[in-house]
This record gives structure tokens, sequence and C-alpha cells, in this order.
């Protein structure tokens, strides 16, 4: 159990920095290119497009298994949130369930895809890096997803949510944790 928590973590720590780093290059690129091109009229960022491209789709697929992770995931909950604790329970199991398939087929799709990408040889305009490298995160990023769902399903059958509903392996529902009473000294600088 030990060794599952440990690989967990360390997949948690990949995608935080895949994550992060990803974003952080997006701004670099962008920046960089507008300002060499309006202060120092240069085109130096020829590259910028392809690589904020590629860090779009990696931020974008490898986000949604983080999401899914910490529950975080886009959801229309109107009939969800006026359930009884009981049907928001087993509701919550059958979404995440059936999410988690629909990851799975995206995941084998889009495999499929990027093994067509890499049998054409196709290369980027601008840095002649091999396309499939850049779809490659994608089905990656959909196999990631339907894991976690499958243990945000597992976890909503565990002993630790009996009373509670989880929306990730570790968030409660918003449903099932108590408001705290906000007193006026909690308000205070």
């Amino acid at each position: 159990m030990k060794v599952f928590r440990w690989i967990d973590k360390a997949i948690m720590r990949l995608e935080e920095f895949i994550l992060s780093f990803s974003i952080i290059l997006i701004s670099i690129m962008i920046v960089g290119n507008v300002i060499a091109r309006e202060i120092f009229n240069s085109g130096a960022f020829f590259f910028a497009y392809e690589v904020s491209k590629f860090a779009i789709v990696i931020a974008t697929f490898m986000g949604i298994g983080y999401a899914a992770r910490k529950g975080r995931h886009i959801s229309m909950s109107a009939f969800y949130d006026f359930a009884p604790f009981k049907v928001r329970k087993v509701m919550m199991i059958i979404i995440n369930f059936v999410t988690a398939i629909f990851m799975f087929i995206m995941a084998y799709y889009t495999y499929s895809y990027v093994m067509f990408e890499y049998g054409t040889g196709a290369v980027t305009t601008s840095l002649q890096v091999p396309r499939y490298l850049m779809s490659v995160f994608i089905p990656i990023g959909f196999f990631m997803a339907g894991i976690q769902f499958i243990r945000n399903t597992l976890v909503n059958f565990s002993s630790k949510a009996k009373d509670k509903v989880y929306l990730g392996i570790d968030a409660v529902d918003y449903n099932d944790t108590k408001d705290k009473e906000v007193k006026l000294e909690d308000l205070s600088v």
C-alpha cells in the first residue's frame, strides 16, 4: 500500500510540474514574441506559436486527470445539489464511472490518431519536429483522467465515504461540509 501511495504522490507531483511548466512556457513565449516583434522589430521568436500551441495541448489534456484527482472538474450540478445524500452518492458513482469509461474510449481513439500522425512522418513548420510529439500527451491525459475517475468511483465505496460524497479522491462534496458560523471576531483584522 505504501508503494501505491508513493507512486500516486510522485505522479501528482509530476502532473503539477508539467502543468506549471506549461503555463509558464506559454507566458514566456507570448510575452517574448510581443517584445521581440514590437520593441526590437525582430522575428527572433518565430517558433513562439508552435511552442505555445504545444504547451496549451499539454496543459489542457494533462490537466484533465489533475482536475479529476482534485475534484475540480466542471460539473452541471443543478439537480445534484438539491438531491438527498443517497441520491447524490449514487449519482456521483455513476457519473464518475461513466466518465472513466468515456475517458478510456477517448484515450484509445486519440492513441490511434497519434499513431496515424506518427505514420505520416509530418513535421511542424517552424521547429521541424515530428507532429505526433505535439499530440502524444492527448491519449496520456485521457488515460490518466480515466484512472482518476475510476479512483473517484472507488473512494465513494470506501469506509471513509460512509457519510460523505467524494468529488475527488480527497475532495469532499461541498454539500457534505458543515458551514461554520461566522463570528464578528473572525472578521476583524
